[in-house]
Protein backbone atom coordinates (compact mmCIF):
# COMPACT_ATOMS: atom_id res chain seq x y z
CA UNK A 1 0.00 0.00 0.00
CA UNK A 2 0.82 3.40 -0.54
CA UNK A 3 2.17 5.10 2.38
CA UNK A 4 2.14 9.32 2.06
CA UNK A 5 3.28 11.56 4.97
CA UNK A 6 0.18 13.69 4.02
CA UNK A 7 -2.12 10.97 4.40
CA UNK A 8 -1.75 11.07 8.61
CA UNK A 9 -0.47 14.57 8.73
CA UNK A 10 -3.32 16.49 6.54
CA UNK A 11 -4.73 19.20 7.53
CA UNK A 12 -7.54 18.52 10.12
CA UNK A 13 -6.69 14.30 9.74
CA UNK A 14 -7.27 12.22 12.76
CA UNK A 15 -5.26 9.01 13.09
CA UNK A 16 -6.94 6.00 14.97
CA UNK A 17 -5.04 2.98 15.56
CA UNK A 18 -7.01 0.18 14.92
CA UNK A 19 -6.45 -2.87 16.89
CA UNK A 20 -6.04 -5.75 16.57
CA UNK A 21 -4.33 -5.85 13.27
CA UNK A 22 -5.13 -8.82 11.04
CA UNK A 23 -3.40 -12.28 11.89
CA UNK A 24 -2.00 -12.09 8.24
CA UNK A 25 -0.07 -8.52 8.28
CA UNK A 26 3.66 -8.52 9.11
CA UNK A 27 4.24 -7.31 12.47
CA UNK A 28 6.16 -4.22 11.25
CA UNK A 29 2.95 -2.42 9.86
CA UNK A 30 0.64 -0.28 11.47
CA UNK A 31 -3.39 -0.15 10.76
CA UNK A 32 -4.83 2.99 11.33
CA UNK A 33 -8.06 4.90 10.29
CA UNK A 34 -7.79 8.50 9.12
CA UNK A 35 -10.84 10.89 9.28
CA UNK A 36 -11.46 14.30 9.43
CA UNK A 37 -9.23 15.63 6.47
CA UNK A 38 -10.18 19.06 4.79
CA UNK A 39 -8.21 17.99 1.91
CA UNK A 40 -7.80 13.96 0.39
CA UNK A 41 -3.87 13.67 0.41
CA UNK A 42 -3.33 13.16 -3.27
CA UNK A 43 -4.63 17.17 -3.81
CA UNK A 44 -2.06 17.95 -1.38
CA UNK A 45 0.84 15.81 -2.90
CA UNK A 46 0.22 17.27 -6.83
CA UNK A 47 0.21 20.85 -5.13
CA UNK A 48 3.25 19.83 -2.84
CA UNK A 49 5.06 18.63 -6.26
CA UNK A 50 3.99 21.24 -8.35
CA UNK A 51 5.52 24.09 -5.78
CA UNK A 52 8.84 22.52 -6.35
CA UNK A 53 8.82 21.91 -9.88
CA UNK A 54 7.96 25.86 -9.91
CA UNK A 55 10.79 26.98 -7.50
CA UNK A 56 12.84 25.29 -9.12
CA UNK A 57 11.90 26.16 -12.37
CA UNK A 58 12.74 29.58 -10.70
CA UNK A 59 15.66 28.79 -9.44
CA UNK A 60 17.39 27.26 -13.13
CA UNK A 61 15.99 30.67 -14.37
CA UNK A 62 17.65 32.79 -12.30
CA UNK A 63 21.00 31.01 -12.04
CA UNK A 64 20.97 31.39 -16.20
CA UNK A 65 20.77 34.70 -15.56
CA UNK A 66 23.39 35.21 -12.79
CA UNK A 67 25.67 33.45 -15.41
CA UNK A 68 25.15 35.48 -18.10
CA UNK A 69 25.68 38.33 -15.72
CA UNK A 70 29.14 36.98 -14.48
CA UNK A 71 30.27 35.86 -18.58
CA UNK A 72 29.70 39.96 -19.38
CA UNK A 73 31.53 41.08 -16.68
CA UNK A 74 34.55 38.81 -17.48
CA UNK A 75 34.33 39.93 -20.92
CA UNK A 76 34.12 43.65 -19.98
CA UNK A 77 37.28 43.68 -17.42
CA UNK A 78 39.57 46.20 -18.63
CA UNK A 79 42.60 46.70 -16.68
CA UNK A 80 45.59 49.80 -16.64
CA UNK A 81 47.53 49.15 -20.31
CA UNK A 82 44.69 46.55 -21.21
CA UNK A 83 43.70 46.41 -24.73
CA UNK A 84 43.23 50.22 -25.24
CA UNK A 85 45.00 51.64 -28.28
CA UNK A 86 45.86 54.94 -26.68
CA UNK A 87 46.45 53.11 -22.82
CA UNK A 88 49.66 52.93 -21.52
CA UNK A 89 52.18 51.23 -23.30
CA UNK A 90 55.35 49.88 -21.09
CA UNK A 91 58.74 49.51 -22.42
CA UNK A 92 58.97 47.03 -24.67
CA UNK A 93 61.06 43.82 -24.15
CA UNK A 94 64.18 43.62 -26.94
CA UNK A 95 65.60 40.20 -27.38
CA UNK A 96 69.10 39.61 -28.61
CA UNK A 97 68.21 36.69 -29.77
CA UNK A 98 67.88 37.56 -33.59
CA UNK A 99 65.29 34.75 -35.73
CA UNK A 100 66.16 34.30 -38.95
CA UNK A 101 64.55 31.83 -41.52
CA UNK A 102 65.94 28.72 -42.02
CA UNK A 103 66.20 27.13 -45.61
CA UNK A 104 66.50 23.75 -46.51
CA UNK A 105 67.84 22.52 -49.39
CA UNK A 106 66.37 18.87 -51.05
Amino acid sequence: MHRSWWMENGPGCKVTPISPAPSWAPEDHRYISISGCLLDFQFIEVAHSSLQILLALVGFIYACYVVKLISEEEDSFDFIGGFDSYGYQGPQKTSHLQLQPMYMSK
